[in-house]
């Protein structure tokens, strides 16, 4: 799961630099607006080490957003999961939050946080936790009767009871979307960072665009894309592990 994942990116990664160089071949292009492959073999050389760090301080953020997000999700998920006034108000206000765009709020955390970890953290987790908030609302949302009914008719049923039947029964979908959701965070980091941050692989981008560089963004997007598709790939199995370990399967 974990190489189909990085041969795959390096499939799409490959043609498009190969389009990009089409491009620049055919309409006689100078490197100073796409460079050519021994431009970019040397910016590779340059900027690799510098830039991997820079990826992995921007996936330290985004794993951590990631959690924050997903825990407050759950939260949500689990205390808006009745129709009552209070289960609607919750989801209504988690609405309501994520319908301003994420440029319009940047600016009030940057100026009350600063152009710190915070900062950047606070934003990978509202980019990433809306997708996961509308999953497990719809999970927690949708009773499982069969076996629901059992457990009320014995007088066992409990809250925590009935969130856990819900997500066993639903775990393929729960699990699935948390892998996905990896991009998001990733994306909200690089968009912290791209606005005002003062680290990170985003404002490593925000340089070299600056500087016009369009070889430094290629090597800055080849690594982002290798750390996305490892950090996806070990989620995917931890989830197979988790429904394994879950189901009993073997």
């Amino acid at each position: 799961m974990l190489p189909r994942r990085i041969y795959q990116f390096f499939l799409i990664y490959l043609l498009g630099v190969f389009l990009l160089l089409a491009l620049k071949y055919t309409l006689d292009l100078s490197d100073y607006v796409i460079p050519g492959l021994p431009l970019l073999w040397e910016t590779a050389v340059d900027v690799l080490g510098r830039y991997g760090w820079d990826v992995l301080d921007t996936l330290k953020v985004a794993v951590i957003g990631q959690v924050v997000s997903i825990v407050l999700a759950l939260v949500i998920g689990v205390l808006g999961r009745r129709t009552t006034w209070f289960g609607n108000f919750i989801k209504a206000a988690a609405y309501n939050v994520q319908a301003y765009p994420i440029v319009a709020i940047a600016p009030i955390i940057f100026i009350l946080l600063g152009d710190g970890f915070l900062s950047r953290l606070l934003i990978a987790a509202m980019i990433c936790y809306f997708p996961i908030l509308l999953t497990v609302l719809g999970v927690m949302s949708e009773p499982v009767e069969a076996v629901e009914h059992f457990y009320r008719c014995t007088g066992r049923m409990r809250w925590q009871l009935e969130v856990k039947i819900r997500a066993f029964e639903n775990l393929h979908k729960l699990t699935t979307v948390i892998a996905g959701s990896a991009t998001l965070a990733m994306a909200g980091t690089i968009v912290a960072e791209f606005i005002a941050a003062n680290a990170g692989i985003g404002y490593s981008i925000r340089i070299a665009l600056y500087q016009s560089d369009l070889a430094k963004i290629l090597v800055a997007l080849l690594l982002i894309g290798i750390c996305l598709s490892v950090y996806q790939g070990l989620l995917e199995q931890a989830g197979s592990l988790v429904k394994k370990a879950w189901t009993g399967a073997d």
